[in-house]
């Protein structure tokens, strides 16, 4: 780290106001030279915002306030002026053309090229330098399409290193990451900062940011409250975290539930589904497994284990090919093989890639209410507009969505927020079955407690409540019951009382001569 002891930014008295909402009110932030400064908060309370400010998203002239980088007021009317300056940002929603290739990404719009012709062997030379430098062992002409979004990620970050970054903002980098590529990212941000480079994180994952960040921001209902030193005298909790962010305890993150359960619902046996593109190759193996009425029942595994082709070949089909098994509704066996069909037959299915497949982010929050069951509002083909007004705004109310109108562009909405819009969603197909996919991904920690009083709401009212997730911890808190798979076969099941992570993680890394319990 520099000897400067001049903050590299300070941002003083920024407040930024949209058409009725005022996102940001007077909030300082001050980040030392070469640390990792982690903004924390909850969904809306103004992080992205902040950062977009920053970053020149919202132009100089847009808001009230001074940004001073490096001792200099500036103001920024572009992303490309603040670029030149060195502050890179990396948003949620990668900025990559998956068609061209990783060096065509790295270098797009800044391209080695003299007299309009493009230098590829320099182009591809110091593409492969950067590549090397974040760690990233895929060559230059591989295209984008064709790697994870955990390399995506590295690929942004080494598109930031070619513009001679000094400050990288990253937004909620390992949202969509498994565990081992947000390992390795946050590897990337030590040694970044070895390097004398400064950044600032955007995350929900409070036991990332208590292994990466020197000091914490937190914000709330958009204004700065508190700046935390990571490795001062006294340790900085989760739980205090947490305090400052909510503006009150959550003594405990899981809401109590006692279920009341009923007669089966759903029932799975010999469950085999081949991969789309490869018949050969088996992605769930014999699956076996049951819900109840008013039971909530999850499903852990390490990532590739299949949980989310089990629930989407359950869905209707809609992944997977030469499925065979035996699908039962109340004891009855049933053939479903489309998604309409599923949605008919009252099974209900909430992606976790709520952003590309659960909802339409240019639509408003009525027409994506609705969008599941249009027949239930409409005549003749027409939909009723004074119904799905009434019905939608029924659902904001009850899921406490935190919007003016059901008229809002759901695109606009937080994190948590739209995660709401996509249960309404589903609730008003009325299913019988709600399978519900990493559904908190990306939330901060008091919506989550919302969601899982909903998901408790939704096990008492009589549904069977099938829920996937990567976190184990959440699994434990919420589920009655909850099964293990490993390479595509479920490789155990315990209920709750029994169970624990060490013996989830013991069924999750079975190998395939594993019994099921």
């Amino acid at each position: 780290m520099a000897n400067d002891t001049t903050p590299i930014l300070e941002m003083r008295g920024i407040t930024k106001t949209f058409p009725g909402v005022k996102a940001l009110s007077d909030v300082t932030l001050s980040v030392a030279r070469g640390e990792v400064h982690a903004i924390c908060g909850e969904n809306g309370a103004g992080k992205s915002t902040l950062m977009k400010v920053l970053s020149g998203v919202y132009p100089h002239g847009s808001y009230d306030g001074d940004i001073v980088f490096e001792g200099e007021t500036c103001k920024f009317r572009t992303t490309r002026d603040s670029e030149e300056r060195g502050i890179v940002i990396i948003h949620q929603e990668l900025a990559l053309s998956p068609y061209l290739s990783i060096a065509e990404n790295i270098f797009l719009g800044n391209e080695r090229a003299r007299g309009g012709v493009i230098n590829w062997a320099q182009t591809n030379r110091q593409a492969a330098d950067l590549l090397k430098r974040v760690g990233l062992d895929e060559q230059p002409d591989t295209k984008i399409m064709d790697i994870g979004v955990g390399k995506q990620q590295l690929v942004e970050i080494a598109k930031a290193l070619s513009k001679k970054v000094k400050l990288l903002i990253l937004d909620e980098p390992t949202a969509a990451l498994n565990d081992e590529d947000s390992a390795h990212l946050l590897g990337l941000l030590r040694l970044l900062k070895a390097e004398g480079i400064t950044s600032i994180i955007i995350s929900h994952k409070l036991n990332e940011i208590a292994a990466i960040a020197d000091s914490t921001t937190i914000i709330r209902d958009g204004q700065s409250i508190e700046t935390l030193d990571m490795h001062g005298a006294e340790p900085v909790s989760e739980d205090r975290i947490i305090r400052t962010m909510v503006g009150r305890d959550l003594e405990n993150r899981y809401p109590s539930h006692t279920p009341t359960l009923g007669e089966e619902i759903l029932r799975i046996e010999d469950w085999t589904v081949h991969h789309p593109n490869d018949p050969n190759r088996v992605v769930v193996d014999s699956a076996a497994l049951n819900v109840r009425a008013g039971e909530i029942v999850g499903i852990a595994g390490l990532m590739g284990a299949g949980r989310t082709e089990l629930a989407m070949s359950v869905f209707g089909h809609s992944y997977g090919a030469g499925i065979t098994g035996k699908l039962f509704l109340h004891g009855k066996q049933v053939s479903i093989k489309t998604v309409s069909a599923a949605i008919e037959h009252g099974i209900a299915y909430a992606t976790e890639d709520r952003k590309h497949y659960g909802l339409n982010l240019i639509e408003d929050i009525k027409r994506n209410t609705t969008a599941a069951r249009l027949g239930k509002i409409a005549r003749l083909g027409v939909v009723n507009s004074a119904k799905e007004i009434t019905i939608a705004d029924q659902f904001r109310k009850d899921m406490r969505t935190k919007t003016p109108s059901v008229d809002v562009q759901v695109g606009k909405l937080s994190g948590g927020n739209q995660q709401k819009v996509v249960l309404s969603k589903w609730l008003f197909a009325e299913p019988e079955v709600l399978i519900l996919d990493e559904p908190t991904r990306g939330i901060d920690v008091g919506a989550k407690y919302e969601i899982y009083e909903i998901i408790n709401k939704l096990a008492d009212s009589g549904k069977a409540v099938i829920v996937i997730s990567s976190e184990l911890p959440e699994l434990l808190g919420i589920c009655d019951r909850i099964y293990a798979m490993s390479q595509g076969r479920i490789t155990g099941q315990l209920p709750r009382e029994e169970a624990s992570q060490e013996s989830l993680m013991r069924y999750m890394t079975m190998e395939k001569s594993g019994a099921t319990r």
